[in-house]
């Protein structure tokens, strides 16, 4: 790997740049609680979302498909937030205008498609499906019968698929992803994020009949330390 990229990686996908750092060693617990999580059922296809915008959800879940690569796993991450979706920036590639999630629900006719609108990345085992140009009707296009039927193919493909969803209040597009991931999982801020937020989040969810996975504390100030972390927090 070139020492230019590292560098260019450096600001977001910290589990590959500091293996060893308390963060990716938190990351890697994630991974881990999941796993166990899914013993009794498959956990391929996971959601992300946020109480509000700046919890850092894009953020955890970059690291999180670095992590379950290391595990020498097919990841594949899908920018569903196609209003705000910055997946194509932490990964420094394009952003498509004709090669996006929102053209390919669009367009999509048979499975063969499916390989012009997945970018590899140059992390080993992580692709991406950027968010494309912002339609006027995401809610629609994320709803359709085509957009389930390229997630069901996407399925067979990949071993991780990681959904990267708009903040979960305010919006339908998140509780509508939730029909297709088997768990979900919100990113809240310490100090920013409050238990009334949350708890709406909470209600949300439940009133779209979508199980809340875990929450995850982002932005945590670390004791001692210069700088923040996070704690990750699960609901069973």
């Amino acid at each position: 790997r070139k020492e230019g990229l590292l560098m260019n990686q450096s600001s977001d996908l910290i589990v590959n740049v500091k293996p060893k750092s308390a963060f990716s060693e938190a990351i890697k617990t994630i991974r881990t609680n999941l796993q166990f999580s899914a013993v009794d059922s498959e956990m391929k296809i996971i959601l992300l979302t946020s109480a509000e915008m700046g919890d850092g959800k894009s953020f955890i879940l970059a690291n999180l498909a670095l992590a379950y690569a290391q595990e020498d796993k097919k990841v594949l991450i899908i920018d569903c937030d196609l209003r705000r979706g910055r997946q194509h920036k932490i990964f420094h590639v394009k952003n498509s205008s004709s090669r996006g999630y929102s053209n390919l629900i669009l367009n999509y006719d048979e499975p063969r498609d499916l390989a012009k609108y997945i970018v590899k990345t140059d992390v080993e085992n992580v692709s991406l499906i950027p968010k494309g140009p912002t339609p006027p009707n995401p809610i629609e296009l994320l709803a359709s019968e085509t957009n389930r039927e390229i997630l069901q193919k996407l399925d067979q493909v990949f071993d991780i698929i990681l959904l990267d969803c708009p903040p979960a209040l305010g919006l339908s597009d998140t509780l509508i992803m939730t029909r297709y991931s088997d768990a979900n999982i919100v990113v809240v801020s310490a100090k920013k994020t409050k238990v009334e937020m949350l708890n709406d989040v909470k209600k949300a969810f439940e009133k779209a009949n979508a199980e809340l996975t875990g929450v995850v504390l982002n932005k945590v100030e670390l004791k001692h330390k210069k700088g923040y972390g996070y704690y990750e927090y699960y609901e069973q």
